[in-house]
């Protein structure tokens, strides 16, 4: 993608509206003289062909002996097939259709008396519809109206929906019904598909993009897993008490949950939860397969998302890079939040935008502006030209004993002196930044001065730690955190940085099945002292292999690097930026079977961090103070601790 720098500018969509009420008064010549740059809502959404076909995936997930057929349900414009012209196709291939709906209102597909779509889940197909798309949805193999079992992000998940794709180039055979042997057509598209989807729909986005499927030109994955074993697992550390069978029972119908005993042991005895790397990991990470990739990606994430946690995001966009595929990003200040609930308006105009430039060719000039989009403050938003931004280079920063025992100091001289802690279960990253200047037994903490400028994050840091434990078994977890007050979005909270409405607004054509209005949302901040900007952690365990762990010897020493989440974030000046080493994380991993005291060797232990500016940068920031850091009397206040993690994607 082009890296030239320019402002953006969002069209306000009463200017859309006015532009859509020009055009129409137009005469056929005046508006065939000029290239089309925007798709506009010409096409009557209440007369639009609603239908139903089941796409033989070539699979027998179940063991019936018979191929598997998924349910799509299509809605589509009636008068571009009437007129000989074929439309590109919005696809998004779901679990969540039946048993537990879309979007921030958790709606689910409804269905006339003729087994049509009737009501078809978020805003697509009443915005799209019109401008001239069709929009699909997939029950994903073992769901809803589908036949087969769900695999949690395997075979049968991805090909099950790529196996739509094919059926929309022709290459696959689609049915009339479920049982029947009438054959259907998709006569009505050109088969250039866009998927979309939050969560595990846009996880299988990644996933059917990572195929290399012909006619999938865009992938738009919202809050989406990567690689399904660091959905799980980090570096061996459990991130949940359970694994994919519990979610594969939780999202297949009734009808599967019957016939698909198999493949739930197979996902049991695949992901045994010593944490070790399987076949079932290999064929779930996505980010092996990123060479094959041939759609664009525009991905969104939360930088504060502790379900679909942000390491997702940091290795698939570096691997996205480094085969050249074309790239966008918006990051928020929010948890596993939708866009379109954090920020409607502009996503609906770029969303648009995308479309139409990726599916429909429009030159619109999207590829040409910034790369990236950052909430840097609640409902405040920066861009970057590329993202990292260019300048961006790793420092090295080194931890180094402080006057008190647990309260070091962070700077680029390598440090010297041991520091220790105690693994407590009780306490997580909350606990710890609060007494960041205070000696605790369950921390070692290491924090520099207040920053003459701002600093700025951006990218995956990663931690070197030597320590010795005094048991068998051992966790461990690094965290950066901005010490500092701020008003961010209480990312923690149950609506993870957003507070639902009871007005509503609405986001194209209605029929009285399938309302296109949807609730407002608004920013839910909080005050803080601290924000954790970035984290990491790993089973000491797996220090040699980080596919297997093994049991350690007390009082030997064992070296490993923790990879910590992708983030972008600005230290600013008055700030301190501090490493903390511990532990089990409270709720965010599961504790090991010991209870260990840790000895880190400062001298071998270290940080490195994208930085803007590189180390040049980070000793601009912290030029001209002490290496001792004056102890605050009091705790510091952040985000409430993160509830009970979630175990659906």
């Amino acid at each position: 993608m082009p890296t030239r720098t320019r402002f953006t500018i969002w069209r306000p969509l009463a200017t859309a509206a006015v532009t859509a009420l020009v055009a129409a008064l137009l005469t056929p010549a005046a508006a065939h003289a000029t290239t089309p740059r925007e798709s506009r809502p010409v096409h009557s959404y209440d007369n639009a062909v609603r239908e139903a076909v089941w796409v033989d995936t070539r699979l027998d997930g179940d063991g019936d002996g018979r191929t598997d057929r998924v349910a799509v349900d299509i809605v589509r414009p009636r008068e571009p097939a009437e007129q000989g012209r074929k439309v590109p196709v919005i696809m998004d291939a779901s679990p969540y259709y039946s048993c537990c709906g879309r979007g921030n209102e958790s709606q689910r597909k409804t269905y006339d008396a003729q087994g049509r779509v009737e009501q078809m889940p978020l805003f697509y197909d009443n915005y799209f519809v019109p401008r001239g798309y069709a929009v699909v949805g997939v029950d994903l193999a073992g769901t809803n109206r589908s036949d087969g079992c769900v695999d949690v992000g395997g075979r049968s998940d991805v090909l099950s929906a790529k196996a739509v794709v094919d059926w929309l180039n022709g290459r696959a055979t689609a049915y009339t019904t479920r049982t029947g042997t009438t054959t259907t057509e998709a006569d009505w598209t050109n088969g250039r598909t866009g998927m979309i989807g939050k969560s595990w729909d846009g996880t299988i986005a990644n996933g059917v993009a990572a195929t290399g499927v012909k006619g999938l030109r865009t992938i738009v994955p919202i809050s989406a897993i990567s690689s399904w074993y660091d959905y799980y697992f980090q570096q061996g550390a459990p991130l949940y008490d359970s694994g994919p069978d519990w979610l594969s029972h939780y999202v297949n119908s009734p009808d599967a949950r019957a016939r698909c005993a198999a493949v739930q042991r197979k996902l049991v005895e695949g992901a045994p939860r010593t944490g070790d790397w399987t076949g079932l990991w290999t064929e779930r990470d996505y980010v092996e397969d990123a060479s094959k990739v041939r759609a664009s990606v525009f991905l969104v994430h939360g930088l504060q998302d502790l379900n679909v946690r942000m390491k997702h995001v940091g290795q698939w966009w570096d691997a996205l890079a480094q085969n050249g595929v074309e790239r966008k990003i918006w990051l928020s200040q929010t948890g596993h939040v939708d866009p379109f609930d954090f920020r409607r308006a502009a996503w609906v105009e770029t969303l648009h935008r995308w479309f139409d430039h990726e599916l429909l060719g429009h030159d619109n000039g999207i590829d040409r502006e910034p790369m990236a989009d950052i909430e840097r403050h609640p409902d405040q938003w920066v861009t970057s030209a590329v993202w990292p931004p260019k300048g961006t280079r790793t420092a090295t920063l080194r931890p180094a004993a402080g006057e008190q025992a647990g309260v070091g100091t962070l700077g680029l001289r390598p440090g010297t002196g041991t520091a220790a802690f105690t693994d407590d279960p009780r306490l997580g990253e909350t606990d710890w930044a609060a007494a960041v200047d205070t000696p605790t037994p369950g921390k070692a903490g290491f924090v520099t001065g207040p920053l003459a400028r701002d600093l700025r994050l951006s990218g995956s840091s990663r931690v070197t730690v030597t320590a010795t434990p005094t048991t068998a078994t051992a966790h461990l977890t690094a965290v950066l955190v901005d010490l500092g007050p701020d008003t961010i979005r209480d990312y923690a909270a149950s609506g993870e940085g957003i507070t639902t409405l009871t007005d509503r607004t609405c986001w194209g054509a209605s029929t009285t099945g399938d309302s296109a209005c949807f609730k407002e949302t608004r920013a839910a901040t909080t005050e803080v002292d601290h924000t954790v900007v970035s984290r990491g952690w790993a089973d000491l365990g797996t220090h040699a292999d980080a596919g297997k762990g093994a049991p350690l010897t007390p009082g030997k020493a064992y070296r490993i690097t923790l990879d910590l989440a992708a983030t972008d974030h600005v230290v600013p000046k008055g700030h301190r930026l501090a490493l903390i080493v511990a532990g089990t994380d409270r709720d965010l991993i599961d504790p090991p079977a010991d209870t260990p005291t840790l000895t880190l060797d400062l001298s071998r232990t270290s940080a490195r961090v994208p930085l803007v500016g590189g180390a040049p940068a980070f000793a601009h920031a912290t030029a001209g103070h002490a290496a001792a850091v004056t102890p605050e009397a009091a705790p510091r206040d952040g985000v409430r601790a993160p509830r009970e993690p979630y175990r659906v994607p």
